[in-house]
């Protein structure tokens, strides 16, 4: 099972002093974190997100898409970063989770979502899924199933 963990500022908690002398041994200690992971053979991907680098928000109204403002509307729900990693439940992504530094200000609060895998999906689905994207189907779907039957028979 895939999960993506995001982290995010508290609400109710004070925020981080932007001005306060970078913490070399913090950064090292989520550097850390991300080599365990790694090493574990759990993590697939892990990134912050820049909070001053420009954004977009499109939204969707008549079948049509446009630019709205954003790409957050307040600065406590902007997402500080994300983990995606490959667990076999969600009591594993939880201890995983329990386990990550804080302190950045940013990564309060975790939350923790499993991204659908094409296990989740009916066989019907899947077909059509491989006939509209074969190739992105064939990399990314179809290579993350259990063992069961894929499309077109294959294992």
């Amino acid at each position: 099972m895939r999960f993506i963990i995001t982290a995010q500022s508290d609400a109710a908690s004070t925020p981080s002093d932007a001005s306060a002398e970078f913490d070399a041994e913090l950064f090292k200690a989520y550097m850390r974190f991300n080599e365990e992971m790694h090493t574990a053979g759990v993590l697939i991907a892990s990134e912050g997100l820049n909070p001053a680098a420009q954004g977009a928000r499109i939204a969707v109204a008549d079948g049509k898409r446009y630019v709205v403002d954003g790409p957050f509307a307040e600065s406590k729900e902007l997402v500080g970063g994300f983990y995606i990693i490959e667990v076999p439940s969600l009591d594993d992504a939880i201890q995983w989770a329990l386990r990550a530094p804080s302190g950045l200000g940013t990564d309060d609060i975790l939350e923790i979502r499993q991204l659908t895998g094409s296990d989740d999906l009916p066989a019907d689905l899947l077909r059509l899924i491989e006939e509209a994207a074969p190739t992105w189907s064939a990399d990314t779907w179809q290579s993350r199933s259990s063992g069961t039957t894929k499309p077109g028979g294959a294992r």
